[in-house]
């Protein structure tokens, strides 16, 4: 680089006394030993009089280029330059110059300033003009361009880009013509052009008119470049493909859209000259376009066609009139703001028009993103075009002619009006309203009543609005008519009955009213008015319309409990040996309404406590090891869930409810539970006695508990389910299993797999049970331990749930396990001893019967020295003896 610093500054002191033909003789011997150093120096430039060369190469290219047209005619002289600008050795110095100035013009602003300076961006714009609008003969077969070719052009337009991209690169283009030319030639000759220029020519053109300047627009101006490209493209418009006509028209619409800044001129001249009919006709001829066949520049189109939106000089003057009730932090005065307002409507309406004219995909789903994209510049826009053109009220009244994911997506954007702009637009909402009363549309509909059901759970304000409009009442004669349909079918559940979309809209209407009835008293007493109880309750049978019928029932409970429960437990109790899954989502629903003190009453005056219990005799063999008749196709996961969701349906009636724990063990409801749970089948049923065996080892109730969630313990299934119902049981003692969780929950969806057909995933640590399909073992991952029986003494809080423990004592046992099955006894003993400790639990379990419990259940245990359990067994009877004071108990 030193070494060419000084030749340099020796050429620079010569030249002035050096003829023209000696000066670019000397330059063009020093360009090949730059670009020599360039090359070994990793394209770094260490030269100190760089601007200096740029200048000189550059003045030296454009002379050349000059040189290279000069009179000749178009094709020649096309043909001349791109000999000129290709050649290479001694004999071409064009190519040369172009990869000098394509290096320099990469370097630093000023040296970019002296190449502007040397006039090369008006010779270079007359180069592209030719390249673009001259095509050559392609003498090969093939007719592609050549690697030499590409390279040229590659330096060519990066140069230009360089240049352009600058104010004082654009203002050296109005000495020439070529510029305007260049753009109406884009508009008037794109189907004659050469092929492998149109790119090209755009990014430069583009480039261009990012960098306009007040000259430069008053120039385009002058000569009415954008009027007559305009007058040119309704030409190309009727006879070019679309994809081709939205690349030109792009080119034309940048100037006026990046001029607008600037000045307003070239709008006014676009406007004036039917601009918008034009892209109007354009944006149409779109239709059914291939997806992704020019859809750069028609989205180009259509992000410049959303930006002229706000290109006006005014701000809109509009009188809206807002309508009540609105959303409690609504405020339209908050809304208003100086940012990207509409201040242009003539561009708003050719979207608009597209829209209703047009039923592409593509094209109605670009101008719904523009509209979503012009409310988001400002919430006032909504208002501003809502109160002038009103484009989705008008968009209601077509859209079910639309296409699928257009409804989506227009629904959406009607959605965001409720969510994001916090307003409740009544008129458009009247008009959805009426799209689902007529339901010309399936689909539609569907999409129509989602969006309505958003904008419901968002607030409860939408309960009084749709109540008072009347689609509650429509809803509920739409349901009535179905549960009709559903009835007469007899519960036969034919596949041809109701399926996809209709089905779905079924599931629709019942969470709208589900939503309209939750927190609304008002609402819930007009559907009881209606008298759609009965009709509401058909939907209960399939399992799609399950979880938003009982949200229904569940809200009725709320005025009438006694109802709630006549309902919820008749189901139960009427639901067949098999249909587990109905009577867990009713057991479920059940808890959630006993979660109220108040519920307790109804729920026994109904029956509740028998029709739970009942549950448990229906599953009389169900836990049998291996299983047997129609259990076999049965999970025993399932089966093991609904006897927990029984208990704890039972434990949340009694807790904190005197009566009902006393109706409960006057009853003698806990002696019917004990003899129900030693049917499932897990429990030993048989009369031979029991093998008595020496006991190596003894483990803690807890210990057998963390053992049967433990995938590597050797636990038979039998065991682990006494071991799991036993752990219920433990629980209920306390008062406390109606508070627990150990099973996954999971809601059924539109469209999934029955539960009974379904593989789900095993569950993770968090959950003790999962679902799995039925028929197969439960994995011992679902055992997982969810909380441990406290060791130290708790309060009893439904001592008969111990009576029922030990009445399942003599029950754990199986043949060819009597030392596990004696040692799970003793566990159990251990832990029914640890729950006596204190006097007061002795005092209220000996007024629960413990003792006559023991003596009659557990008979051979207790009257045989020699048994394992004798010993624990009479701890328990002494501790719990010395709190009998009544004689009648001691005997």
């Amino acid at each position: 680089w030193e070494t060419l610093g000084r030749q340099f500054v020796e050429y620079e002191q010569v030249a002035p006394f050096l003829i023209p033909e000696d000066q670019q003789r000397r330059l063009l011997e020093f360009l090949p030993l730059f670009l020599k150093a360039w090359e070994q120096s990793a394209g770094v430039i260490v030269f100190p009089n760089i601007q200096l060369l740029a200048r000189e190469v550059s003045k030296l290219l454009t002379k050349e280029i000059k040189r290279t047209l000069n009179g000749k005619p178009a094709e020649e002289a096309r043909l001349a330059l791109e000999q000129f600008l290709q050649q290479k050795g001694q004999a071409g110095d064009g190519h040369l110059l172009l990869k000098l100035v394509y290096l320099l013009s990469q370097t630093d602003l000023r040296t970019m300033w002296n190449i502007i300076g040397s006039g090369l961006p008006a010779a270079l714009m007359q180069c592209l003009y030719l390249f673009f609008t001259v095509p050559l003969r392609k003498t090969s077969d093939d007719g592609e361009t050549s690697e030499d070719e590409a390279q040229t052009q590659e330096m060519l337009v990066k140069i230009m880009l360089n240049m352009y991209k600058d104010e004082q690169g654009v203002e050296e283009l109005l000495a020439a013509d070529k510029l305007q030319s260049l753009i109406i030639a884009t508009a008037s000759l794109w189907d004659q052009c050469s092929h492998s220029w149109k790119v090209p020519t755009g990014r430069v053109l583009r480039t261009i008119s990012k960098a306009q300047t007040k000259n430069s627009i008053v120039y385009l101006q002058a000569v009415d470049c954008i009027k007559i490209a305009v007058q040119n493209l309704f030409t190309l418009a009727d006879t070019l493909p679309a994809c081709d006509v939205c690349e030109a028209a792009s080119i034309v619409l940048c100037f006026v859209k990046d001029s607008y800044p600037v000045s307003s001129a070239l709008l006014t001249e676009f406007e004036n000259s039917d601009g918008y009919q034009l892209l109007l006709k354009i944006l149409l001829r779109c239709e059914g376009l291939q997806q992704n066949e020019g859809d750069p520049y028609l989205d180009e189109i259509l992000d410049m066609l959303t930006c002229l939106t706000t290109c006006g000089k005014t701000e809109l003057k509009v009188a809206g009139n807002i309508v009540h009730p609105q959303l409690p932090h609504f405020d339209f005065e908050q809304t208003r703001s100086s940012g990207m307002t509409v201040k242009n409507l003539q561009p708003f309406k050719v979207l608009q028009s597209v829209f209703q004219r047009s039923n592409d995909p593509h094209l109605c789903g670009r101008i719904l993103a523009a509209i979503g994209t012009i409310w988001a510049w400002d919430r006032v826009n909504f208002f501003l075009l809502e109160w002038t053109l009103q484009p989705i009220n008008q968009f209601t009244d077509i859209i079910h002619f639309k296409p699928h994911p257009v409804q989506v997506q227009f629904f959406r954007l009607v959605e965001s009006i409720v969510l994001d702009l916090s307003y409740v637009p009544h008129e458009i909402l009247k008009k959805v309203q009426y799209l689902i009363k007529e339901n010309i549309v399936s689909f539609c509909t569907l999409t129509a009543l989602q969006c309505l059901l958003s904008m419901t759970q968002k607030d409860l304000l939408f309960s009084d609005i749709f109540r008072d409009s009347g689609l509650l009442g429509l809803l509920l004669a739409l349901l009535r008519k179905e549960a009709k349909i559903l009835r007469k079918s007899g519960g036969s559940h034919l596949p041809c009955l109701k399926e996809g979309t209709e089905k779905e809209l079924n599931i629709v209407m019942l969470k709208m009213v589900a939503a309209l009835t939750a927190r609304s008293v008002r609402n819930t007493v007009v559907l009881k008015d209606y008298g759609m109880v009965p009709y509401i309750k058909i939907f209960l049978d399939d399992e799609c319309y399950r979880s938003a019928t009982l949200s229904i029932l569940e809200q009725l409970s709320v005025i009438n409990y006694e109802e709630y429960m006549s309902i919820v437990i008749g189901a139960l109790c009427s639901s067949t040996q098999w249909e587990l899954h109905l009577k867990l989502d009713l057991l479920k629903s059940l808890l959630r309404i006993l979660e109220s003190p108040k519920s307790h009453s109804a729920f026994r005056t109904c029956s509740g406590f028998n029709g739970l219990l009942s549950l448990l005799s229906d599953m009389e063999g169900a836990l049998q090891d291996p299983p047997s008749g129609q259990w076999t196709a049965v999970g025993q996961n399932c089966v093991l869930e609904l006897v927990f969701y029984t208990l704890q349906g039972i434990t949340a009636a009694l807790h904190l409810d005197p009566v009902n724990s006393n109706f409960f063990q006057k009853n003698g409801l806990f002696e019917k539970m004990a003899e129900d749970l030693g049917s499932l089948g897990c429990f030993w049923t048989q009369g031979e006695r029991q093998i008595l065996v020496s006991l190596e080892k003894k483990r803690t109730f807890a210990e057998f508990l963390d053992a049967a969630s433990c995938s590597s313990e050797p636990f038979p299934v039998w065991l682990k389910n006494c071991i799991w119902i036993l752990n219920f049981l433990d629980r209920m003692v306390k008062g406390t299993l109606h508070q627990e969780s150990y099973f996954k929950e999971r809601k059924p969806e539109m469209g999934e797999e029955s539960r009974d057909d379904k593989e789900v995933p095993q569950a993770q640590e968090e959950y003790p049970v999962a679902f799995k399909r039925p028929g197969k073992k439960l994995p011992a991952s679902a055992y997982t331990l969810w909380g441990k029986p406290e060791e130290r003494d708790c309060t009893i809080v439904h001592p008969g749930a111990v009576c029922v423990m030990v009445r399942l004592l003599p029950r754990l046992y199986k043949e060819g396990h009597a030392q596990l099955s004696q040692e799970i006894q003793c566990a159990l003993v251990d832990r029914i001893q640890s729950l006596v400790k204190s006097e007061k639990s002795r005092q209220v379990m000996c007024e629960s019967g413990l003792l006559s419990t023991i003596i009659t259940s557990c008979q051979d245990a207790f009257c045989n020295e020699s048994h394992p359990l004798h010993l624990p067994l009479t701890r328990v009877f002494e501790k719990l003896a010395s709190q009998a004071i009544e004689p009648h108990v001691l005997r």
